[in-house]
């Protein structure tokens, strides 16, 4: 009875043996190189202990190589956890369902059905700025999701207002811009 060439022999002489040996000590070689140290089994280099320093509290700085993202600020549910899911992310819900009447609405009249849209984005900004916790509603920083929602839901209801035919607002040097571009 022979052994498969590059199968593993009890005296631990096999091929593949010296393919996963080989492959672990280039690992430690590359983290030697960069000064991680060895490479423990988890990918964390030496003194890597899950943002814990040898005193055993917390560390402040980052680990070497990072296993997860970090919830954005303000991500927290905004209901207790007993409460069933909808009511936990009651926000993003309210939100939402803004833009879909929106949508509804804009099937019958473009006009009030895009202003709802875009209030309904400005309210997800005045949300974000206002709750402590908002669930999903919070996708980057508090400082980003304001922006993003507040310019998004003012720009819908600007562009609402100046719709033909018979436009609430007119700003004139947008329609030199476009009487420039359309040319």
């Amino acid at each position: 009875m022979s052994a498969e060439p590059g199968a593993s022999t009890p005296q631990g002489g096999g091929a593949l043996d010296a393919v996963r040996g080989g492959a672990a000590r280039a690992a430690n070689a590359v983290g030697m190189t960069l000064g991680l140290g060895r490479l423990n089994r988890l990918g964390g280099g030496k003194g890597d202990k899950g943002g814990e320093s040898e005193g055993g509290r917390k560390s402040r700085r980052f680990p070497l190589l990072t296993r997860d993202t970090a919830r954005p600020e303000g991500g927290g549910r905004a209901a207790g956890g007993d409460a069933p899911a909808p009511y936990r992310q009651w926000p993003l819900l309210a939100v939402c369902g803004g833009v879909l009447i929106g949508l509804l609405v804009t099937v019958l009249e473009f006009r009030a059905g895009t202003i709802i849209i875009g209030l309904s984005m400005l309210g997800g900004a005045v949300l974000r700025w206002a709750l402590p916790s908002v669930g999903m509603l919070a996708v980057r920083s508090r400082f980003t999701d304001m922006v993003t929602y507040g310019v998004l839901g003012f720009v819908i209801t600007l562009l609402a207002m100046m719709a033909q035919p018979k436009p609430w607002v007119t700003i004139p040097f947008l329609e030199a811009i476009v009487r420039f571009a359309v040319r």
